[in-house]
């Protein structure tokens, strides 16, 4: 007779680690020009904004505009999304505007990205940097105890 998993109890394998890192998969990135990844982060922005929290295109665009005190279109997001339109391509301002409208903050992590670096969470930092301390700290008792065995070995 099979045994029946009692729906109370946690699967320990079931845990998925916090995610640390602020950044779009390379498969939603792509490949190619950057001017043409630029515009799948844009239009992957855009379309998580719709699916995740219900903004359309134009939402976004007022939000936008109200960010940055200027006039942004619905017309101005679809070329800034799409990699046919070469000669338009999203400024910066407007591009942190749009982090801004859309709460996408996984479009931070592309340009560190690019340089081989990458965005954390804030709460993480503090972490980070203890272990660090905690690695430096081992390596300078190992360098301690080499001196210590070295002196001892002249006497």
């Amino acid at each position: 007779m099979a045994r029946r998993r009692d729906p109370l109890t946690k699967d320990l394998f079931d845990w998925q680690p916090p995610r640390v890192a602020v950044g779009y998969s390379a498969d939603v990135i792509g490949r190619g020009r950057l001017d043409n990844k630029i515009a799948r982060l844009v239009s992957q922005a855009l379309r998580d904004a719709r699916e995740e929290r219900g903004l359309s295109r134009a939402e976004v665009a007022r939000e936008m505009g109200l960010y940055l005190g200027r006039s942004i279109s619905e017309a101005m997001l679809h070329k800034w999304a799409s990699e046919a339109s070469e000669e338009h391509r999203i400024p910066f301002d407007a591009f942190i505007a749009l982090v801004h409208a859309t709460g996408a903050r996984d479009l931070l992590g592309f340009v560190p990205g690019e340089f081989g670096l990458t965005v954390i969470e804030a709460e993480y930092a503090d972490l980070i940097e203890e272990r660090l301390l905690e690695d430096h700290i081992e390596e300078m008792q190992a360098r301690r105890q080499v001196l210590s065995a070295r002196r001892r070995a002249r006497r």
